[in-house]
Order: structure tokens, then C-alpha cells, then sequence
């Protein structure tokens, strides 16, 4: 029997959780359908968290439309959503002449695009700005407006607060076919998979590197997805966080960046390279450029602090170099969020507010319920809890006082709200996501096998059905010795 919505969004991703919060407040049932087992397994996983300000996209782009706009809304969505955002501002380093005409450049694309208080600045501004930036540096674009957050965050806290307000989640649903009836206003959608099949009036693909293939299971436009993968490297956490630093654009890619992040570490990202789709290895060439070229930012740099190496694929479509937003050209009632590569994660708040005027323009009814709540309030998080809220915690459950996860202080309680949340963790790796239990210095080498056995006991299931991630990546074979 097959569940029918108003609207089924494809991909829960950043974008498709975005989307789903922003027309979450209308009085229309929803529902996001998602091939993984969680929220933000792609793209959006794999990403360094920089919320880009929005000079770098070409004037009269859809990413030149969106990006400066979505850095906006940051500010206002961190309030209602309860994530994590810090607007550090930003530089793009300039090493000679050449590099300030580029820098000029970028000053003039922000201008253009709505980017605020953008200047060129020299030597001394710059080592005021960022004392760890390169001394040979010339010239930079001081960006007040950049920011860091977690994007696996956002989706969950976007996605929470949608699921708050009436929309349905079903996870590890890949659609395997899509079939329309009738035509015109009058199409309706049946997408298969699994799990069941859901029926909706309306389908919005925000599927990531799998836009393509939703797009053409439905009958619309055919294009490609590229993978154009990126090797990241993150470094253990410092005393200060740094402040973003690029260098000069190319073409393809915005190079080589070194940046804090929201929660005191270190990142450097990412290299740009066509690979084989699905392709998520780390590669000692790639791993080798990212720290040769964050030293030429950051000469100090400890690299030996490195704790992490991972890799993403961009979904870029081919032959374009833009995102792709808007109603399906050739089948009315399919709306696209496709291409959305970087600045995908500083553009998602503005993706979603465009996505909800080309519903609109299309003649989609978007009445306003009476009891949408913009508010997702942040779960406790026990590391940057003062201590008054530390001993009220305790007190209200001894499990707060259980230390699980060493390195970020994370305690037996926040794990399992993490795992009771809606939607909640149901895998390892998506309790770290939640609530970073794994997420530091010994990368779960120390709490994985007491976080696992948490799992099992919220889950009632047995611990050698617990997964790492996603669907068969077991973590323990066979009976297990001295369980307790």
C-alpha cells in the first residue's frame, strides 16, 4: 500500500532537509525519502563547513543568486534552529601582482552579487586579522562575512525541526523507479523503493550525485553527474581557531583552504579531481598537496596533528558549472535542486527559500499553517555546558555523569538523547554526528565499543547488529565474550 503526500522531496541531504523545513510551515503533507539509513550521508558529509560569502560565483549564476543570500539567513537560521555558526569573516591570500588583479576581481564579483564590506587589504591588516597567515603574503580580500558550521548539523537540526512540524522521514528508501500519471497540472508521481511506495502531487529532487538518475527515472531533463572528488584533511583541535584562508581561485575550484572550525579544530579543503563515481579513498598525492599547499597559507602549520583524512564527491553536472533550480521544463510537477556543489552548504538557506517561490510561481497552493514552529531548540551539549547546567543534569540523571567519549566529553545521557531524537542516530557514526562521541583526538578508538552497546540497548536489538554506518558494515561478528 502506497503513502501519499502533497509533496515527496528526494535526498536528505542539506539541500532536501533545507527544502523540507522551509515549506514545512504550509498546510501540506511532506515526506523525504532518503536511500541511506540517516540524514547527510553524501555530499554533505564529505565538506569542510565553510559557509562561503559569495564573491567567488560568476554575476547572474543561480550560485551568484543564492550563495550571498544563504550566508544571510545563517544568522537567523543558528538562531531558530540551534545550530552551531560562528561568522569569522575571511582572506584570500595575495602573493604578487598578478594575485591582487584577481583579488580585484573577486571585490568586484561580491559587489555585484551583494557580498558586504568586501576590501583589499595589505601586510599588516592581514597579520592583525590572522597572525598565522603566511608572512609573504602581499594583498588579501578581507570578507567579514564568511562563517563555519557543521553541515551534517544543519541537515539534522533543519530536518528535526521539519519532522516537528508534521513531515515524514523515511530513510534507507533508494528509489529504484518512478512512474507519472497523467500529464500537465494533472501528473502525479509513484516513486518505488523497499520500503513501500510513496505517491505525491508534486517531487522535488535535491538527490545529490543521484540528481541525475531521479531526473531521468521521472522522464525529465537528462543530464550527467560528475564526481568531482575532494580529499580533506582535519587536524587536531587548538588553543585558537583559525580564521579561513584561501588562496586565489581556479577555474574549477576554490584551491587549497585552511580553516577553523566550530568546534576548535582544524581543516584542509579540498583538492578537486574527476574520479569514479562514488569513489570516497583518501589519496597519499592528494593528502600531499592539501598540507603543501595549507603550509603556503599557514608556514606554521603543524601537519604532524592530523587525525582524519576523508573524501566527498561534489555533484557537478556536466557542461555546467551552476546549480540547477527550478521546475522540470519537461514534466510540470517535478522541481529540480540539482549541480549543487560548493557553495551548496552556505547557499542551502536561500536554496530552499528559491525553491519555495518556484513552487509558488508554479501555482502550488502554499497556505500558512497556524501552528508552524520555526524553533528546534539544541539539545544539551555536555562539553560546552557551564557547570551550573553540568551539576543540573547530573541531578536529574546520573547517566549525565557517565563519561562515554573521553576526548569531547561526552556523556552516556547525550548519546542516547541522540539516538532518541527525531529522526535519531541508528548507527555509530550517526551518534558522532549528533553529539561527537568519536569525533575527537582517538577517533572512537577509546568509546566505539561502549557507544555500540548504548545502541543496542536504545535499539533492542543484538550488538552484533549494530552498524558503523551504513546497511551491512557490522562491527562485530559472531558471539561476543563477557558482555556486560
Amino acid at each position: 500500500m502506497a503513502e501519499t503526500f502533497d509533496i515527496a522531496i528526494v535526498g536528505a541531504g542539506i539541500t532536501g532537509c533545507a527544502i523540507a523545513r522551509q515549506l514545512a510551515r504550509f498546510d501540506l503533507s511532506i515526506c523525504v525519502v532518503e536511500a541511506a539509513n540517516d540524514i547527510a550521508l553524501g555530499a554533505s558529509k564529505a565538506n569542510g563547513g565553510l559557509v562561503h560569502a559569495g564573491y567567488d560565483p560568476a554575476p547572474g549564476t543561480v550560485k551568484a543568486q543564492v550563495n550571498a543570500r544563504g550566508c544571510e539567513l545563517y544568522g537567523t537560521w543558528s538562531q531558530e534552529l540551534g545550530f552551531l555558526f560562528c561568522r569569522t569573516g575571511s582572506m584570500v591570500l595575495g602573493f604578487n601582482d598578478e594575485d591582487r588583479t584577481h583579488l580585484e576581481q573577486l571585490r568586484r564579483n561580491g559587489h555585484v552579487n551583494g557580498v558586504p564590506e568586501l576590501s583589499i587589504v595589505g601586510p599588516d591588516r592581514i597579520h592583525e586579522l590572522e597572525p598565522r597567515a603566511s608572512a609573504d603574503a602581499t594583498c588579501a580580500l578581507w570578507c567579514p562575512s564568511t562563517g563555519l558550521v557543521d553541515p551534517f548539523e544543519v541537515a539534522i537540526a533543519a530536518l528535526e525541526n521539519a519532522v516537528a512540524n508534521g513531515v515524514t522521514f523515511m530513510r534507507s528508501a533508494p528509489v529504484e523507479a518512478i512512474e507519472v500519471a497523467g500529464s500537465g497540472d494533472d501528473a502525479r508521481f509513484t516513486l518505488a523503493t523497499p520500503v513501500g511506495n510513496v505517491r505525491c502531487r508534486y517531487l522535488i529532487n535535491a538527490a545529490g550525485n543521484g540528481a541525475a538518475d531521479i531526473s531521468h527515472m521521472a522522464g525529465a531533463e537528462k543530464f550527467h553527474m560528475v564526481w568531482r572528488q575532494g580529499n580533506i584533511v582535519l587536524l587536531d583541535k587548538e588553543p585558537r581557531t583559525l580564521m579561513p584562508l584561501y588562496p586565489v581561485p581556479t577555474p574549477v575550484s576554490k584551491g587549497v583552504i585552511v580553516t577553523g572550525t566550530v568546534h576548535g579544530n582544524t581543516v584542509i579543503t579540498a583538492t578537486a579531481a574527476v574520479r569514479e563515481a562514488g569513489d570516497t579513498q583518501t589519496y597519499a598525492s592528494d593528502v600531499n598537496a592539501l598540507l603543501t599547499g595549507a603550509r603556503k597559507l599557514v608556514p606554521d602549520l603543524d601537519t604532524r596533528r592530523v587525525v582524519r583524512a576523508f573524501a566527498g564527491g561534489r555533484p557537478v553536472i556536466q557542461g555546467t558549472n551552476d546549480f540547477f533550480i527550478g521546475q522540470s521544463a519537461v514534466v510540470p510537477g517535478l522541481f529540480q535542486a540539482a549541480g549543487i556543489q560548493s557553495p551548496g552548504v552556505a547557499s542551502a538557506p536561500a536554496i530552499a527559500e528559491r525553491m519555495e517561490y518556484v513552487i509558488r510561481k508554479a501555482g502550488v497552493a502554499l497556505r500558512e499553517r497556524a501552528d508552524w514552529d520555526p524553533i528546534r531548540r539544541a539539545p544539551d551539549d555536555f562539553d560546552r555546558t557551564p557547570l551550573a547546567r553540568k551539576e543540573e543534569l547530573i541531578e536529574s540523571d546520573p547517566a549525565w555523569g557517565q563519561i562515554v567519549c573521553r576526548c569531547e566529553t561526552v556523556p552516556e545521557a547525550e548519546i542516547v538523547a541522540a539516538i532518541r531524537r527525531r529522526p535519531g542516530a541508528v548507527s555509530v557514526e550517526g551518534v558522532k554526528r549528533r553529539c561527537r562521541a568519536g569525533m575527537g583526538r582517538c577517533q572512537s578508538g577509546f568509546c566505539q565499543s561502549r557507544v555500540a552497546a548504548i545502541l543496542a540497548r536504545e535499539l533492542g536489538c543484538d550488538p552484533s547488529e549494530v552498524l558503523l554506518e551504513h546497511t551491512g558494515s557490522w562491527l562485530v561478528e559472531g558471539p561476543l565474550k563477557g558482555v556486560r
